[in-house]
């Protein structure tokens, strides 16, 4: 005879059964990090002027193949102010250690994001800059001679860029500023950025898919810099046509930073990623 008392127990028995198993063979399955090293730092890679994060796709896979997070979030390259706040909100979306990683303007912004965030654990200035309170990236161009942005120093305008006005329009306030793009010249593309390390199609690419960057941008100053407080690790490229070796030494030096140098063009991380990535995962390993 059925009994439905019966039959109901015996099911809740051999569910119990099978959920005793699942959660055991669940708890050996989950990854434990009990005895082992700690999870790898989110590697957060920002963009600099004229260019874009697909120029890190090589130094993204490096690190990817070697276990690393990575994420590029794009740079806006309006104003410093403006770029520097943007990341550093989506800096405090990351959990877990940092290691925030920029290249030529950059260096500019990561050296103000970061300031004040105690997830970020390293700072990594590829071919960038690193500013102190008060000063802009025009100014550290010319601080040292070597740079081949312009011919005229005293011209209003770099020699190897052109300006491209525009208008926008606030869509909540109405307001309507200008200002003023900078594009680098096609012709002159190759040799600031790749120092004509790679050949002049892929260049020619590059050139037309570039990020224009306002004038205000870089003459925007920066504030406290974060390489005051969190260790930072530079790149000198002593084959940089737009930012003087002269004035990436000395900006490493001042941080007191750990400086590497080599004969690397200003987009290192083009045309030689596993230089860059060496770096990042130095700084990496350093926060373990």
């Amino acid at each position: 005879m059925f009994k439905p008392r019966a039959f109901r127990i015996a099911v809740l028995s051999a569910v119990s059964v099978a959920l005793a198993a699942g959660a055991t063979t669940l708890a050996s399955a989950a990854p434990s990090h009990s005895g082992g090293s700690a999870p790898k730092p989110t590697v957060v890679l920002v963009n600099g002027a004229w260019s874009e994060p697909g120029s890190f796709d090589g130094v993204i896979k490096k690190l990817q193949n070697d276990g690393y997070p990575v994420v590029a979030p794009p740079t806006a390259l309006r104003s410093l102010s403006g770029d520097s706040t943007y990341l550093s909100a989506y800096l405090k979306t990351i959990q877990g250690p940092i290691v925030l990683v920029g290249q030529s303007y950059g260096g500019s912004v990561i050296t103000n994001a970061a300031t004040g965030n105690t997830n970020v654990k390293a700072l990594v200035y590829v071919s960038a800059f690193a500013p102190d309170k008060g000063e802009s990236a025009m100014e550290l161009t010319a601080k040292f001679p070597g740079t081949h942005i312009t011919d005229d120093p005293n011209a209003a305008l770099p020699t190897a860029l052109s300006a491209v006005p525009f208008t926008s329009t606030d869509s909540t306030t109405g307001k309507s500023t200008t200002g003023i793009d900078l594009y680098t010249k096609p012709d002159h593309y190759r040799d600031l950025f790749l120092s004509d390390r790679v050949g002049k199609k892929e260049a020619a690419a590059l050139a037309a898919e570039q990020h224009p960057i306002t004038l205000q941008a870089l003459q925007d100053t920066s504030g406290d810099p974060a390489w005051k407080t969190i260790p930072s690790w530079f790149l000198v490229s002593k084959d940089d046509h737009l930012i003087p070796a002269a004035t990436e030494q000395f900006m490493a030096t001042r941080a007191h930073g750990h400086i590497t140098v080599a004969n690397t063009p200003h987009a290192a991380q083009v045309t030689n990623p596993g230089t860059v990535t060496r770096l990042v995962e130095q700084a990496a390993q350093a926060t373990d």
